[in-house]
């Protein structure tokens, strides 16, 4: 198929694409990369080649259909969670289908929030609804049953009282902890087709977060200048791509073990056979 594409399209697509598969120097894997995905989708549109009447297929045909590979690529590889905020997070790799699965059941006649906790509801209706399914999927792979000891948030959030409510936190919470974080939009890349606005660059507030490192003495920077600070804390990726590292590095290699990994040890070690502690 020919897309007629113009010049240097075809290099902006396939790095967001290609980005959208996870990092091939730390072998690791998270919202980051799942927006690049979202930004290969709108690039298309950008194009003319995804028309507003196919926008429902988004999160409905061609998003599932990422994650299914992704989850696929998780459990292959054992990817390591990026910026995994670890129990204290929705998933450890994904964000987006929150968004998109609590939208899904915004008027759904008598599924609630709450229900989640059934399990014969996720059993039976986690094929026609992505939030479900994630629910399910997150509990199949971590070594413990209750969703209030591995996910905690997500047991917090089942106590809204609609998917409306919970929709339109998912949505902040996105723009706040993924599309306004530095550690996730540093490895950004923009072009012709998606261009940085003007005045993007927030230079005085990270040179005023350098002086804060170098004063405090935090990363072996006590007593240096903005100036220096920011040479002992920039790094080049494998790409060449220059980012500064925060105070503890949170954006290139925390290393949060993988659920999927811990799992399937569990499972050869026998782990799973342990029976639950009688707290009652």
């Amino acid at each position: 198929m020919n897309l007629n594409l113009p010049d240097g399209a075809i290099t902006e697509l396939s790095t967001y694409l290609l980005e959208s598969f996870g990092n091939r120097t730390r072998i690791d894997y998270g919202s980051g990369h799942e927006l690049n995905f979202i930004c290969w989708l709108l690039c298309l549109h950008q194009l003319s080649h995804l028309t507003p009447t196919s926008f429902s297929s988004i999160p409905l045909r061609i998003f599932p259909t990422y994650l299914t590979i992704m989850r696929h690529v998780q459990q292959e590889y054992y990817l390591e969670p990026a910026g995994s905020h670890g129990v204290w997070g929705l998933d450890d790799y994904q964000f987006l289908p929150f968004v998109f699965g609590s939208s899904q059941l915004f008027h759904h006649p008598y599924l609630r929030p709450i229900s989640i906790h059934n399990a014969d509801i996720l059993e039976e209706l986690s094929s026609e609804y992505m939030y479900l399914d994630c629910i399910r999927f997150i509990n199949s792979i971590k070594t413990t049953a209750n969703l209030r000891w591995h996910s905690p948030m997500l047991d917090d959030i089942s106590s809204a009282k609609s998917w409306g409510k919970v929709n339109v936190g998912m949505v902040k919470m996105w723009e706040k902890e993924v599309v306004g974080k530095l550690p996730v939009m540093q490895h950004f890349l923009f072009g012709g087709i998606l261009s940085a606005v003007e005045g993007m660059g927030r230079e005085e507030e990270e040179m005023r977060e350098l002086e804060r490192v170098g004063e405090e003495g935090e990363s072996g920077a006590a007593g240096k200048t903005a100036e220096e600070v920011k040479g002992l804390m920039e790094k080049l990726d494998r790409e060449g791509m220059r980012h500064v590292h925060s105070s503890w590095g949170e954006c290139c290699g925390i290393k949060v073990p993988t659920a999927i990994a811990a799992r399937e040890a569990g499972e050869k070690g026998g782990l799973r056979s342990i029976g639950r502690l009688p707290f009652d």
